[in-house]
């Protein structure tokens, strides 16, 4: 973990800062690996401080290569004590997590505050080949839930029925938890990006979409097919065929140096082409989180990097009618990708 810190320290310099104050739990667990519902480290040039409650004193004291302080468990009078004793000024923070009333108690400390915002976000986007590899187990369990669920009767099934099963089945597979909760869009919801499974019966003749991940080792995975439930309609077929199409012609892009939007432009223009409507970006980066750096979208800023790990996953969607996402998950690499999700991507029906 001390690479981690070390990058860290090496943001102080730019930011104009000499102390920084991390609260964000993922990032305290990036940083030092560390896990708690209430812990914060401060980072100097010198020093790391991991303070936390005592609840979780004897798992803190194991952790190698920090100070620990224990502290009371409400913020104040604790933490912003052993703040202004330890920090050296100015300290940065985190202003894209920290609330703020809990800034508030950090200016009683009479320490010059720097909000500082996405800084571990950015550092975590570039993925450790540790990293990697729980990302790739992740990805491995989807892909073996997928196949398993092409053998499983979808028809005549409430959809949040068919997404328990899901969760069942990763965990059966050897996932720790779910990325998220499996997103199971059948008919008239598929035409929703966003829909949570409900208690409609999946029908025949309909596009259903399955959004899954998993999670291993603290890390996700996320993996979207589309699927059809018998002979579809001329429209889906069409959706079908332009959401592919486009799906593949962003990820043969992908590629260390690429741009971030001009990846969503490749697939954003061949669906407004087609005639459609465009509702959400390409992907995002994935990692501890589902939804992290970098961004592929018409505001995003910047180009891929080597241990990036991103999403590619255009939609098109048929008001009313269904909908089709087709999503990988890939690894940029030193000079190309490493696509993680192997089921097919041709359209292929359930019963």
């Amino acid at each position: 973990m001390n690479g981690r810190i070390d990058r860290l320290r090496g943001e102080l310099e730019r930011l104009e800062v000499a102390s920084f104050l991390v609260s964000n739990p993922l990032n305290v667990r990036y940083l030092t690996g560390f896990e708690s519902s209430n812990a914060f480290v401060l980072v100097n040039h010198n020093d790391v401080l991991l303070m936390t409650d005592g609840r979780y004193a004897e798992a803190a004291r194991a952790v190698e290569g920090v100070e620990v302080a224990v502290v009371e468990r409400d913020f104040l009078p604790g933490l912003a004590a052993r703040l202004a004793e330890h920090a050296e000024p100015p300290v940065a923070f985190e202003s894209d997590h920290l609330t703020v009333a809990r800034h508030a108690d950090l200016l009683g400390t009479g320490l010059e505050l720097v909000p500082a915002a996405a800084v571990l976000l950015s550092l975590r986007a570039v993925k450790e080949p540790e990293e990697l590899e729980w990302i790739r187990r992740a990805a491995r369990i989807v892909d073996d839930v997928l196949n398993r669920l092409v053998g499983e009767p979808v028809v005549g099934r409430p959809e949040s029925e068919v997404a328990w099963w899901i969760v069942q089945a990763l965990h059966e597979e050897g996932a720790d938890d779910v990325s998220f909760e499996p997103a199971v869009s059948s008919g008239p919801n598929a035409a929703l990006p966003h829909h949570h499974p409900g208690s409609r019966v999946i029908g025949e003749g309909e596009t259903l979409v399955i959004d899954l991940g998993a999670r291993v080792g603290g890390y996700c995975s996320d993996c979207t097919r589309t699927f059809a439930t018998g002979a579809l309609p001329d429209d889906l077929q069409a959706g079908y065929a332009v959401c592919s199409s486009a799906q593949a012609a962003a990820l043969a892009e992908v590629r260390p140096g690429a741009d971030l939007r001009g990846l969503d432009t490749i697939a954003r223009m061949e669906i407004e082409e087609s005639g459609n409507e465009v509702l959400h970006g390409l992907g995002q980066g994935v990692g501890l989180e589902v939804h992290e750096l970098p961004v592929l979208r018409q505001t995003a800023a910047g180009t891929l990097s080597p241990g990036n790990v991103v999403t590619v996953e255009p939609g098109v969607y048929l008001a009313g009618r269904g909908g089709v996402r087709i999503e990988d998950l890939v690894i940029v690499t030193d000079d190309g990708a490493e696509v993680l999700s192997t089921f097919t991507k041709d359209l292929t029906r359930l019963n």
